[in-house]
C-alpha cells in the first residue's frame, strides 16, 4: 500500500511515462518466462492502454494538493484548439483548487503570417501607448505576445489592477479581431495556461510566447501529442521562461499539465509530456 506522497510520486511518473508511450526497459517488470511455459492470462490490449490514464485520473487530485488554491490561471486559446481538450483542462484546474479567468479566444490574423503587417502597425501604436511596458526595439511577434499579456497578466503575486493600460490594450485588440475577451472585464493574473491547436509558423509560435512570458509569472503552453509548435519551441530555447506539455489529449497529459501550473508559481521552463527533453511530467 503507498503510505505517503513521497512514494505516490515517483509510482506516477512511471506510470505516467508508460502512457506517453516510454519504454521501461530490461528491470524488474521485464517477463524472465521461457517460451516453454504456458501462456500468461492477459487484459485486452484496449483495457491496458486506457489503465495508465485511468490511474493519472484517479490519483490527480491527490497529485496536485490543492497546489492552485487561490491562485486564478488566464485560459488563452489559440486557433484550432480542441474544444473538448480546453474544458477537461478546465476541470482540472478546478480539482487542484484554481479558478480559470477566460477563454481568451487568440484571433486567426494574429498567427497568420499574411497578416504581419496588420499586427505589426497595431503593436507599434500600442506600445509607444504602454509607458515604457514594450521595449522599443521588440520585434513585431515578441511585441504583441508582451501586449498580450498586458491584457490578460500579471507578473506580481495577486490579481493585478484594471487600468487604463489593459484597458487599452483589450479593446484595441478586440476591435482589430485579433483577440476575444471574456465578458465581465476580468483582472489580469499571475499564471496563463496556452492551449495551441492548428501548427503555425515557428517563429510566430516562438515570438508570441516568448513575449507573453515576459508580463506573466508563469506560462505553460499545451497541445497534443507530438506538436510541432511545442517541438520547436524547445529548439529555439523559448522552454527556458515556458513550460510546455504535450499530449493534453489524454489524461496523464492534462495531469502533467496541471502540475505545470502548480510548479511555474516559482519555477518556470522546460518541455514535459508524451515527448517532452525534460521528462513526462513537472514533479518539481
Amino acid at each position: 500500500m503507498i503510505r505517503s506522497r513521497v512514494y505516490a510520486v515517483p509510482l506516477v511518473a512511471v506510470l505516467l511515462a508508460l502512457a506517453t508511450g516510454i519504454a521501461l526497459g530490461a528491470g524488474p517488470l521485464t517477463s524472465t518466462r521461457s517460451s516453454a511455459d504456458p501462456a500468461p492470462t492477459t487484459a485486452t490490449p484496449a483495457a491496458g492502454a486506457q489503465y495508465p490514464d485511468l490511474f493519472a485520473a484517479s490519483v490527480a487530485a491527490k497529485l496536485y494538493a490543492k497546489g492552485l488554491s487561490r491562485r486564478p490561471v488566464a485560459l488563452v486559446t489559440l486557433p484550432g484548439a480542441d474544444p473538448a481538450t480546453v474544458s477537461a483542462l478546465t476541470s482540472q484546474i478546478k480539482l487542484a483548487g484554481g479558478t480559470v479567468v477566460g477563454p481568451y479566444t487568440v484571433g486567426s490574423q494574429l498567427v497568420d503570417a499574411e497578416q504581419k503587417s496588420l499586427v505589426d502597425t497595431l503593436g507599434v501604436q500600442l506600445g509607444e501607448q504602454m509607458h515604457g511596458q514594450v521595449a522599443a526595439n521588440t520585434s513585431t511577434y515578441p511585441r504583441i505576445g508582451q501586449l498580450l499579456g498586458i491584457a490578460v497578466s500579471t507578473r506580481g503575486a495577486a490579481a493585478g489592477p484594471q487600468n487604463d493600460d489593459v484597458a487599452a490594450v483589450r479593446q484595441s485588440l478586440v476591435a482589430a479581431h485579433l483577440l476575444a475577451v471574456p465578458a465581465g472585464n476580468p483582472a489580469t493574473v499571475p499564471l496563463v495556461l496556452v492551449v495551441t491547436g492548428t501548427e503555425v509558423d515557428q517563429a510566430i509560435a516562438d515570438g508570441l510566447l516568448a513575449g507573453l512570458a515576459t508580463r506573466s509569472r508563469g506560462v505553460v503552453a499545451v497541445g497534443p501529442t507530438g506538436a510541432a509548435n511545442l517541438a520547436g519551441l524547445a529548439t529555439d530555447g523559448v522552454t527556458g521562461g515556458v513550460t510546455t506539455v504535450d499530449g493534453a489529449e489524454t489524461s496523464a497529459g492534462r495531469v502533467a499539465s496541471v502540475l505545470a501550473l502548480i510548479r511555474s508559481w516559482s519555477k518556470q521552463g522546460g518541455a514535459y509530456g508524451a515527448s517532452g527533453s525534460a521528462g513526462s511530467v513537472p514533479l518539481g
